[in-house]
């Protein structure tokens, strides 16, 4: 084993101590959107149906508020023509969650049997623990492929920083730890699987790679209908693949007919892949292609939020998570030394950035920052790791680097994790738009302050804890005018 590979492997056992280390954090709650993403997984496996009617009766307050009549029973406005309760939200976490969901309603029935009182209904801790240990996993598995992509294209040290920066400097420890019931870090890591993957095989693709890409972006876009702008990669790659056979370049090895043959086949193993989505709104809303969602119509085509995405304090994605500016600069570096790669990723990027900025609900409502990007975390790593390797030329000597790059992305890391507990706390709004200027305070003054008492009851009282910021959020709910 060469050094490049032994530092490799050295990396990859240090990102899973960090993540052994960070499964304390593990928050195994279903709040908000989640309900409706774990509906997708209790109700199959329960109720043997798509009957969501008990997860709108145990769902978090906030969420059962205007959906539950006074004698608990769903509001008929939430019925579809199907009849089923509306649910919007995607099916791929779902799928992705049923192994650990199998393995725990499996222990479940083991200890009723034995006399145990465990409730067999899909909202028991085991349930919970099962779908939050999922989530954990599936957001280290991006991380992992994210790294693998990253120590391609940049030294495996710039990698591994850059990959351990994101982790925390990103919206994406709401949504891997506090947050599991959400669908993001699911879709971080189906978008790392599938950049992964296409980088892995775009030099000489073989058929049967075509057919397991199209089933993996099948799956990714289970998980998160915008996740199709990813698939621009593709996009950027075909055009390169056609202009080299029109031009007879040496370099292409198949012809036209071969490559739209594969392209044909690609796409067919997409829909194929699609069919639990189709099948699914078919069920609840009479027709495969009725998502629930604004129809297109309704987004802002005329008045796109195209500063308000990035640098509103209304969960604008570098106004809250500007470490991520640095992680952009580094796809255009990498756009310029290696374009293969970095040119799609580009793409890719700005094609995503297009679509949430005309996105009507573009900040997300209740979210930390702008949670929709969290799907781009492979991106980010790429990105900000040949950003670091760029930064490290001015320097005589690769340590003073690590330890200059290192001290300044403690500080994103720090101001992020200070920021995610003033939110998760609700010392600053969940929901609209910010002060900075509070914030930058808080970070000072309150959350040091705080924290150590209010982390112990997270890890040891943490039911209490969520009952507090239930109700702080309802409080909140109530002061906001009505829309």
């Amino acid at each position: 084993m060469n050094d490049l590979q032994t530092d490799t492997r050295r990396y990859e056992w240090m990102i899973f101590l960090l993540f052994l280390v960070s499964l304390p954090l593990m928050n195994p709650w279903v709040r908000g959107d989640g309900v409706g993403y774990y509906a997708y997984a209790r109700a199959p496996l329960i109720e043997h149906s798509l009957d969501f009617t008990h997860d709108y009766q145990f769902a978090n307050q906030s969420f059962r508020e205007d959906r539950i009549d006074a004698d608990g029973q769903p509001l008929d406005r939430f019925r579809t023509r199907t009849g089923h309760l509306e649910n919007h939200f995607t099916v791929g976490p779902a799928i992705l969650w049923a192994p650990f969901l199998l393995v725990a309603h499996v222990w479940v029935l083991i200890v009723r049997l034995l006399g145990s009182g465990v409730a067999a209904d899909g909202f028991a801790a085991p349930y919970r623990y099962a779908m939050a240990v999922g989530t954990c996993v599936y957001g280290f598995l991006a991380l992992v492929l994210s790294y693998r992509l990253a120590r391609k294209y940049v030294a495996p040290v710039w990698a591994f920083i850059a990959c351990v920066a994101i982790w925390w400097a990103s919206s994406l420890p709401v949504y891997m730890y506090f947050n599991p019931s959400w669908s993001h870090a699911h879709s971080a890591f189906v978008v790392a699987l599938f950049l992964w993957y296409w980088d892995a095989t775009r030099e000489n693709r073989s058929l049967a790679e075509w057919v397991i890409l199209g089933l993996i972006t099948g799956l990714m876009l289970n998980v998160y209908y915008a996740n199709l702008m990813v698939v621009s990669v593709l996009a950027v790659e075909a055009v390169r693949q056609y202009t080299a056979i029109l031009k007879r370049s040496q370099s292409s090895r198949i012809s036209v007919f071969d490559l739209i043959k594969r392209h044909l086949i690609f796409g067919l193993v997409v829909c194929v892949a699609l069919l639990p989505t189709f099948l699914s709104r078919w069920v609840v809303y009479g027709g495969p292609f009725e998502t629930g969602y604004l129809k297109l119509r309704d987004f802002l085509w005329t008045s796109p939020a195209f500063v308000q995405v990035l640098f509103s304090a209304n969960h604008g994605l570098l106004a809250w998570t500007p470490l991520l500016g640095v992680s952009l600069l580094g796809i255009a570096l990498l756009a310029r030394r290696a374009p293969n790669v970095g040119v799609p990723l580009l793409i890719a990027s700005l094609a995503f950035y297009l679509f949430f900025a005309v996105y009507p609900d573009w900040a997300g409502i209740s979210s930390y920052g702008s949670r929709f990007f969290v799907s781009l975390t492979a991106i980010f790593i790429v990105g900000l790791g040949a950003a670091l390797e760029r930064f490290a030329k001015i320097f005589r000597r690769e340590r003073s680097a690590i330890v200059v790059s290192s001290a300044i992305l403690g500080i994103f890391v720090l101001w992020n994790l200070g920021l995610i507990y003033q939110w998760g706390t609700h010392l600053i709004p969940a929901r609209g738009a910010i002060s900075f200027r509070e914030a930058a305070y808080n970070q000072v003054y309150v959350v040091p302050k705080e924290l150590t008492s209010r982390l112990r009851a997270y890890i040891f009282r943490r039911s209490d804890l969520m009952r507090q910021i239930e109700r702080k959020d309802m409080e909140q709910l109530k002061k906001e005018p009505n829309p």
